[in-house]
C-alpha cells in the first residue's frame, strides 16, 4: 500500500466519523491542515513550511486560485 493510499484511508476514516457526529469536512479539512503543519515543524523551517504551502496553492485550479488570491490581496 502507498503512503498515500495508507493517509487517505485514514482520512476517509475521520471524516466517516466526523459526519457521525455532524462535524463538516471543512471542519475536518482546517484540522487536517493545522495536523500537517505540526508534523512539518518537527523537521522544517517556517519559510520552508511557508513555500510547500504557496505551492500547493499555485497547483489549485483556477476557480481556487482566484480565491487565493484574493484572500491574499492581489
Amino acid at each position: 500500500m502507498s503512503t498515500y493510499a495508507m493517509v487517505s484511508r485514514h482520512i476517509e476514516q475521520a471524516l466517516a466519523e466526523a459526519a457521525g457526529k455532524s462535524i463538516s469536512d471543512d471542519v475536518v479539512a482546517r484540522c487536517l491542515l493545522s495536523e500537517a503543519i505540526r508534523l512539518f515543524k518537527r523537521s522544517r523551517s517556517n519559510d520552508d513550511i511557508a513555500a510547500e504551502l504557496s505551492a500547493a496553492a499555485d497547483n489549485l485550479d483556477d476557480a481556487a486560485q482566484k480565491i487565493v488570491k484574493a484572500v491574499k490581496g492581489g
